[in-house]
């Protein structure tokens, strides 16, 4: 169990207890989520060591593992997957500048958006610690992800393009990914990072129910400013923040489902369009952002 001390973001002491969430996806135990008042980053206090979470992920539903179907919200997400894949891959090419080059995609899951990029002609390399999503990989899309330890192997400035698509928040090891980040990117290249936006309207509708709190699997819950502070510290800048506007609505619905103990469709859809309209005139505000970072 980890007990902290001090932020693991910014290092401060000024740290306090915001909210307590609950697992509904594996164990059902509760969480408490702390704040910190320095860079206003939050953390999810008493978590499993890296080597005792696994156990967290062992559900059918965990959809980026498993790429399950099951029930209406995960049917919804694969029904709007496509689109997705093809959105991020033109936001890499005219972040990057380049229609083909190395593309680093770590925590890849079961490896459609590496088989997106693949299919345009670029050269993959895919991270995953889950046996059964790499194998799911393979399958499916005849690649074959590494283990996360991989990272710190490759060869430095050798990608022009860094992904990490909902992994930050999973990684014990935070401040060495993203130390190893800066290595890794070319000079002009360009990191994607997309997290949950606890500062969403989504967020405050929902509070401790909402659904991308995810605990105990979320160890860190980043606002717009916390990222900055995070990477500052190792000479990184954050160029712009790209809205995830269908985030909003996943995660609405599955914050329903765990509030009210059943799925209110219209509820739920009504809520993500409320948080999607006040994203509208603050995008720091929609419910997931990409972060797109460079040298």
């Amino acid at each position: 169990m980890i007990h902290y001390t001090n932020c693991p973001v910014c290092s401060s002491q000024n740290i306090a207890p915001a909210l307590t969430a609950k697992d509904y996806t594996v164990s059902q135990k509760e969480f408490a989520v702390w704040h910190c008042n320095a860079c206003t980053a939050r953390f999810t206090q008493d978590v499993p060591e890296q080597n005792a979470i696994g156990p967290y992920y062992q559900s059918d539903n965990y959809i980026s593992h498993s790429d399950t179907k099951k029930g209406f919200v995960n049917t919804l997400y694969h029904a709007v997957r496509k689109r997705t894949l093809d959105k991020k891959k033109a936001l890499i090419i005219g972040q990057v500048g380049m229609t083909k080059g190395e593309i680093l995609d770590i925590g890849c899951g079961t490896g459609a958006f590496l088989n997106t990029m693949k299919t345009a002609g670029w050269g993959i390399t895919g991270l995953e610690p889950d046996d059964t999503a790499r194998k799911k990989a393979a399958e499916l899309y005849s690649i074959n992800p590494q283990s996360p330890e991989q990272l710190f192997q490759l060869k430095p400035a050798s990608y022009h393009a860094i992904t990490m698509w909902h992994v930050l928040e999973h990684v014990h090891e935070l401040h060495a990914y993203i130390k190893q980040l800066a290595e890794l990117i070319t000079p002009q290249g360009k990191i994607f990072i997309a997290v949950p936006n606890y500062t969403s309207k989504d967020a405050d509708i929902y509070k401790e129910f909402w659904a991308a709190y995810d605990v105990p699997r979320h160890l860190y819950h980043f606002s717009p400013a916390s990222m900055k502070v995070l990477l500052s510290t190792y000479n990184l800048k954050l160029t712009t923040i790209r809205p995830m506007w269908y985030d909003s609505f996943y995660v609405s619905m599955l914050s329903e489902q765990y509030k009210n103990g059943k799925g209110n469709i219209i509820k739920a859809f009504w809520n993500g369009l409320i948080s999607n309209l006040k994203a509208m005139g603050d995008k720091t505000k929609c419910s997931s952002v990409i972060y797109v970072i460079s040298k």
